[in-house]
């Protein structure tokens, strides 16, 4: 799996748990169910199945933020292991994301995005989505002391 097709399976799973108890809902489902029927009847049954759970989880719960923030992970999950099997949906899960944003309340489409940062080797990465990186360094020891050897 790319990187990008991860990072698409995270906004997946990050737009559709925004959309859950609002507005948008129905056409997440719908279009989530859709995506997964490539899968087969049954499992496109399974999913609209653990779509509706989870609605009513994120529906009941006091912290409904806290509710939709657990769920990302599993729809991530979801989605990248449909990716994996079929590589085709791409395009169909792009449109999906981008349709599920718009559709969102305002104060919902702040929160449905998400920022992934992959580092390699010995590099540093400093990133914020939606507010300030302060990164202050300080010479090492060894850096900021002069090496006098004349006395």
């Amino acid at each position: 799996m790319t990187e990008a097709l991860t990072v698409l399976a995270t906004n997946g799973g990050a737009a559709l748990a925004a959309a859950m108890a609002t507005d948008a809902w129905q056409a997440a489902r719908n279009g989530t169910a859709r995506l997964f029927g490539r899968q087969g009847s049954d499992r496109q049954a399974a999913i609209e199945a653990q779509l509706d759970g989870n609605v009513v989880l994120v529906e009941r719960a006091g912290d409904r933020v806290q509710a939709r923030q657990r769920l990302v992970p599993l729809w991530e999950m979801e989605l990248i292991r449909l990716l994996e099997d079929h590589p085709e949906a791409e395009a169909e899960l792009r449109e999906l994301v981008s349709h599920i944003r718009e559709a969102l309340p305002a104060g919902q489409q702040r929160w449905a995005q998400v920022q992934v940062n992959i580092a390699h080797g010995n590099s540093r990465q400093f990133a914020a989505l939606g507010g300030n990186v302060i990164y202050h360094q300080h010479p090492s020891p060894a850096e900021g002391v002069a090496d006098d050897k004349s006395g």
